[in-house]
């Protein structure tokens, strides 16, 4: 049996970063669950499907066939053998990415292939719905929160490490908040902190030590499972 640690959280609160620290000092593979909406997103851009309409999203996200693979303490993803990398990390994807999210036929599938990733081992998986519709029985389950300031500053921050930052911090602040409406109000699996949930609010914490907190959160015979 596989144990997986799930994590939820809005935009830019750290989810990412968390994850891949812990998941490599315990040996968990690393789940980035928004990157297979993104994908999807940048799918139907790339097809010049309309994102504004639900009916044609959940149409063309039946022919999509996203390839899963574990490496290098991760699950990579790749579509017709190409990973898309910073392709999905722009600002238009961001913007288009909630509406495609919203749809049920989307999420559907995406759940899908998430819960079939425990064929590989042990998971942390990170996203908006992890803990409510993906793994809600997990003992480990995780909210990470922050205000929309420090959220702002670290999307920034990652847009300017990974060379794609073209918007001011007020930009990058309006679309988090835009992002969070959506999420936390669409009708199928919101963003929302479920009951039983660790809340972790990381506005004055640093990344070392939200880790921290994570690890020693978990059940024993978690966290003595390293490589």
């Amino acid at each position: 049996m596989s144990y997986v640690i799930a994590i939820d959280g809005p935009s830019g609160v750290g989810k990412s970063s968390v994850a891949r620290a812990v998941g490599q000092r315990i040996g968990f593979l690393n789940v980035d669950s928004g990157a297979l909406y993104r994908i999807m997103t940048w799918q139907c851009l790339l097809h010049q499907v309309d994102t504004s309409c639900p009916e044609a999203v959940a149409e063309f996200s039946e022919s999509v066939e996203i390839e899963c693979v574990p490496e290098a303490g991760q699950i990579s993803y790749r579509v017709n053998g190409i990973s898309p990398g910073n392709a999905i990390r722009t600002p238009e994807i961001n913007r288009a990415a909630s509406p495609v999210a919203t749809v049920k036929e989307v999420r559907e599938r995406i759940t899908g292939w998430l819960k079939a990733l425990t064929r590989f081992g042990n998971l942390i998986v990170e996203g908006r719905d992890i803990t409510t519709a993906v793994f809600p029985d997990s003992p480990a389950r995780f909210y990470l929160d922050a205000s929309a300031e420090a959220r702002a500053q670290r999307r920034q921050l990652e847009e300017v490490q990974k060379g794609i930052a073209n918007q001011s911090m007020e930009d990058v602040k309006n679309s988090l908040l835009a992002r969070d409406q959506i999420d936390s109000t669409r009708q199928h699996a919101p963003l929302r902190k479920a009951d039983g949930v660790y809340l972790i609010d990381s506005t004055q914490l640093t990344l070392a030590e939200v880790i921290e907190i994570v690890v020693e959160a978990l059940p024993a015979a978690w966290r003595e499972k390293r490589q």
